[in-house]
């Protein structure tokens, strides 16, 4: 604003100047003043007038250009609200059905714990873990060779001694046949386990756990290891994960008792990696088996490949030589036709002579 005023008097100066200098021979001092009060003030006017309307066009352009601005902002806001007020009502929709699938996932929960309580009280009963345990035994063996594969095994299988296994894994040799006994040792090893009861209680309980390994590791070992009909070693399958973990964390020395027994303990999880390096193995033995067949057939293709050699080097000699006959004869042809070209040509000449 400082420099439009002092620009202002600059101009106002210097239209004084112009006019005093224009006018100074014509009129009077007093005219001439007049006039120029005039004429400045009609400057003035008419300066303060286009200011006047400059300031207003820049204020409506400014005006405009702001409530562009504005509308453009309040658009973008508009929008932005609305896309989180999008994103907010589907995070609440989600957390709504994650909410809803937790509340039943609950009921499922409530509901397994009363199937919990019902497989325990089922489990209390020796016969029906037995059950359990060969159902989950059996599961296991289709899962991992298939249902009803009995070329790979069969189960409860009885042996010629009167005793039946509950399953036997038919393996080729030097793997044999291996019996694989389902066992549940679960009373002894609740109350060793259970906080809840004195340490002598626990103690009494432990003696009594390790007893019944060692017991059903013997049965095993005496009734499904039968030299020349099995293999030297039978697998004891205990199908609680926990009580194969108490085993392998506080108990080695029924591992070191089972190995001398030659009867490997395994869980549902060992026992499934077992049996598929079991299947790894028995499906390399026929991938072996099968590599000696070919291999045999290759040999009999190399004696067939030289015989046929032989003959074709046979037939190729002879085809060289009848090649060389045929281009040797082909030689002798173009001479006797060079020949006889020339005898045409010997008897043409004698007769153009004589006429």
């Amino acid at each position: 604003m400082d420099y439009i005023i002092i620009g202002f008097l600059i101009f106002i100066v210097v239209l004084l100047f112009v006019l005093i200098i224009k006018n100074r021979n014509k009129d009077s001092i007093v005219d001439r003043i007049g006039k120029i009060e005039t004429d400045i003030v009609k400057e003035i006017g008419n300066f303060k007038n286009d200011f006047s309307r400059d300031i207003n066009d820049d204020f409506n352009k400014l005006n405009d250009k702001i409530d562009h601005r504005l509308r453009l902002i309040s658009d973008s806001v508009n929008e932005r609200l609305d896309e989180n007020f999008e994103k907010s009502n589907k995070t609440f929709t989600a957390v709504l059905e994650r909410l809803s699938k937790i509340d039943e996932a609950q009921k499922k929960i409530d509901s397994l714990s009363s199937d919990i309580v019902s497989l325990q009280g089922i489990l209390t009963d020796k016969k029906t873990r037995g059950v359990f345990g060969e159902v989950n035994l059996e599961h296991i063996m289709a899962n991992v060779f298939g249902q009803n594969n009995n070329k790979v095994y069969q189960m409860q299988y009885a042996f010629d001694n009167n005793t039946i296994a509950d399953c036997v894994l038919f393996a080729p040799d030097p793997l044999g046949t291996i019996a694989i006994d389902s066992k549940f040792p679960l009373e002894h090893y609740q109350a060793m386990v259970n906080r809840d009861n004195s340490n002598s209680v626990r103690a009494a309980s432990e003696k009594l756990f390790k007893s019944d390994m060692k017991k059903h590791i013997d049965d095993i070992s005496s009734k499904y290891i039968i030299p020349g009909v099995t293999s030297d070693q039978a697998i004891l399958f205990l199908p609680a994960e926990a009580i194969f973990a108490e085993v392998n964390a506080y108990h080695t020395e029924l591992l070191d008792y089972a190995y001398r027994k030659r009867v490997w303990i395994t869980s549902p999880t060992t026992l499934i990696s077992t049996l598929t390096t079991i299947q790894i193995i028995i499906k390399n033995m026929e991938r072996d088996k099968y590599a000696k067949v070919i291999h045999n057939e290759l040999n009999l293709l190399d004696i067939e490949f030289k015989r046929y050699k032989e003959r074709w080097d046979k037939l190729y000699r002879s085809i060289e030589t009848v090649s060389r006959d045929v281009k040797d004869i082909h030689t002798t042809t173009d001479k006797i036709t060079k020949r006889f070209n020339s005898i045409s040509g010997v008897e043409m000449e004698q007769i153009e002579y004589e006429d």
